[in-house]
């Protein structure tokens, strides 16, 4: 298991929809700061896309964190064919062990069958490229869904990327996840949270904390994954409550991301790659 940080450990500083910066956060950048913080691995997600990118700068990109010793995790959104089929290749150019993937976009929520016939079918390209397939469970498919969809495939180039918060959305806490959907894990977001009443009492918030700092119970997550037989890299992500500005926000998002490594770096020891 290694310790990471990723484009959703500073999702404000690369930018959220609706905040313009003048200066958004670069994949280069954030490589420089993993190796300010001393964490291996980055991973760069879909809110700042490689294949957005030239050629010529995914090039630097890629000898950059070869020159720091920095394991680049690729990742995007959607699985249309010709898209998953780019990023297998992106994720091949970065010698990426896993392509991290949220099934749905706004234009295209597939139903499970076409998500199975879909990773099948991608299949020879995953293993030709040497990359596992790491699905996020997200807010649309309950995780058992999930499971059977793995279970189908049934193949040890598709897995599961773990993140404990974002079943909130289909009504599905932390253990329920992690048990259900354990087994295939083979990416995890560590995402802390808190939930507190609103001040008129009725109803409850959802909000992010930095690692050990909120409900979770990290050790616990990561104990039960070893039980299971899994030991994939921890990636660090952030629910950054926004302040006043746009800036402000920034700063916290930073102080937040160096008091999660710290903590994490406390729990986790730097061993071997992640499984497929």
């Amino acid at each position: 298991m290694q310790l990471g940080i990723g484009t959703y450990t500073y999702s404000w500083a690369v930018g959220v929809p609706g905040y313009p910066l003048a200066y958004p956060l670069t994949a280069g950048e954030l490589l420089e700061r993993a190796h300010r913080l001393g964490v291996p691995v980055v991973q760069v997600a879909d809110n700042l896309p490689l294949h957005a990118l030239s050629a010529a700068d995914r090039d630097a990109l890629a000898r950059r964190a070869r020159e720091l010793g920095i394991q680049v995790e690729v990742g995007t959104r959607g699985i249309a064919p010709a898209h998953l089929r780019a990023y297998i290749e992106l994720a091949a150019q970065f010698a990426s062990p896993i392509l991290r993937v949220v099934v749905d976009t706004a234009e295209h929520q597939p139903p499970a069958k076409e998500v199975v016939a879909t990773l099948r079918a991608a299949l020879p390209e995953l293993r030709a490229a040497g990359v596992c397939l790491a699905v996020e469970n997200h807010d649309r498919f309950p995780v058992k869904v999930l499971r059977e969809i793995v279970q189908v495939v049934d193949s040890e180039q598709v897995g599961i990327c773990l993140d404990p918060v974002n079943s909130f959305g289909a009504l599905e806490g932390p253990e329920v996840v992690l048990e259900t959907l354990g087994p295939w894990v083979v990416n995890l977001h560590v995402k802390d949270f808190t939930i507190y009443r609103a001040g008129h009492n009725l109803g409850f918030t959802i909000e992010g904390r930095p690692a050990g700092e909120g409900m979770l119970d990290i050790p616990w997550l990561l104990g039960r994954l070893r039980e299971m037989g899994r030991d994939p890299n921890a990636i660090v992500e952030l629910w950054t409550p926004p302040e006043d500005d746009v800036a402000a926000t920034i700063r916290k998002e930073a102080a937040w991301a160096e008091r999660s490594v710290a903590y994490l770096r406390g729990i986790i020891p730097q061993e071997a790659e992640a499984p497929c």
